[in-house]
């Protein structure tokens, strides 16, 4: 019996909120074999040793980077993402607040923006050499962040961008960061309008009668959105 390596695979995902999980992504490392093993931050789950793992992944989540006071768990958090994705080299994938963390981790910035990013946008594919192989140059995304990556080191690569957003992917070695999003599955909008600073950042921009749209644009692109998912997480699995 000849194994494929992804048997072998072991994975650790961190989280900040627990509706804030990979999604798509999780169906996709189910039907590989791959090992997950889940770190729920915000509720003080310890990160594990980092050796036993071949990838790790790193979603988004209502804080900021720079609240370590109010979750003083994201200071562990930015050392053991520094020690994977800049010591140990390994594969990362950094999704929202988790392509934040990774720009601190490598010596970047995040700051708060004049506009929000929120709704079914494109972003601008600058490099479809690795991580998006296969895409579109425009692609179709999910945002919906108020902060953003700048002042990248100049030993990052930059991915893609949109006008509102210059730092919308950015790879580092193994480790690729993405601002917007492109896992979801149809309940992800309905229950991230559950958490109050996603919700007013919604109302906030696109108006207080904006969920129903929203709702209806994710669900009109969620083919999109998924296909993109599938070509990114096996662009990902090479990279392993």
């Amino acid at each position: 019996l000849i194994c494929s390596p992804s048997n072998y695979m072991k994975f650790l995902v961190l989280q900040h909120i627990n509706i804030e999980h990979p999604g798509i992504f999780l169906k996709f490392m189910k039907e590989d074999s791959i090992q997950i093993d889940t770190v729920e931050l915000d509720e003080n789950e310890k990160i594990p040793q980092l050796d036993q793992y071949d990838a790790m992944i790193v979603m988004g989540g209502p804080m900021d980077t720079w609240q370590e006071e109010t979750y003083p768990w994201l200071k562990p958090e930015k050392e053991e993402i520094h020690k994977f994705a800049c010591v140990q080299k390994k594969p990362f994938l950094g999704l929202c607040l988790g392509a934040q963390l990774l720009s601190e981790a490598v010596g970047g910035k995040v700051r708060k923006m004049k506009t929000p990013e929120i709704g079914v946008l494109k972003v601008s594919v600058t490099d479809n050499k690795s991580l998006f192989k296969g895409l579109d140059k425009d692609l179709k995304v999910l945002q919906w962040h108020s902060y953003e990556v700048h002042d990248l080191p100049i030993n990052t690569n930059l991915l893609a961008s949109s006008p509102e957003c210059r730092v919308q992917a950015f790879s580092f070695n193994k480790a690729f960061g993405l601002q917007f999003h492109v896992e979801q599955t149809s309940k992800t909008v309905p229950e991230w309008a559950c958490v109050s600073e996603y919700k007013l950042a919604l109302e906030k921009t696109l108006g207080e009668n904006a969920l129903e749209k929203f709702k209806r644009d994710v669900e009109q692109n969620l083919d999109v959105f998924n296909n993109s998912a599938k070509k990114i997480y096996k662009n990902f699995k090479k990279i392993i």
